[in-house]
């Protein structure tokens, strides 16, 4: 959700076309004001310099008046299976506990896979639609870059969802809403 090497130098908390995550968690951290809020993400990148999510989110959260008492930052994964499994080692989930997993709505399925298979069990919060989900085949429906766009976001989706599956990270290539 933020744009990290940008972050890196500014010390600002820029946000890219994934900052409804961040902003919606800082809703959610509102309206639940005894919840702890955990940012999982380090750089996820070898070759470009950013900073990771984890490192920028607590400017902006506490900017946005969520103190920084309530923050569990995760800070070394590079993915979303390490996402999932150094989360919950931060979080140590306790039956009876609700804890909310916000990401894109293009990036749940495979995120909530993961954290299910790492034992961690949430409830997905989808945000950063893509679509409106009226979409439809013709001409002059949508702006063709965005199409473009959309289109590479979800066949790299589908290539992680395969991945993940073919290495055993998560039990089916295509998980339902259920899990």
């Amino acid at each position: 959700g933020f744009e990290g090497a940008i972050n890196l130098v500014r010390g600002g908390y820029e946000l890219n076309s994934g900052g409804d995550r961040m902003v919606e968690t800082a809703i959610l951290a509102r309206r639940f004001p005894t919840a702890k809020v955990i940012v999982s993400g380090g750089t996820g990148s070898l070759f470009l310099d950013g900073e990771g999510d984890a490192a920028t989110a607590p400017r902006l959260l506490t900017a946005l008046g969520v103190t920084a008492d309530r923050l569990i930052l995760e800070n070394k994964s590079r993915n979303t299976y390490e996402n999932a499994v150094f989360t919950r080692e931060l979080a140590t989930p306790k039956a009876g506990e609700t804890w909310l997993l916000v990401t894109s709505a293009f990036h749940m399925p495979r995120a909530k896979a993961l954290f299910d298979k790492a034992g961690f069990a949430t409830v997905p919060w989808p945000v950063d639609y893509r679509t409106s989900g009226r979409e439809g085949i013709g001409l002059f429906r949508d702006n063709p870059a965005d199409s473009l766009q959309a289109t590479t976001m979800a066949i790299r989706e589908w290539i992680g969802l395969i991945a993940y599956w073919l290495s055993g990270r998560i039990d089916q290539p295509f998980p339902g809403p259920g899990g």
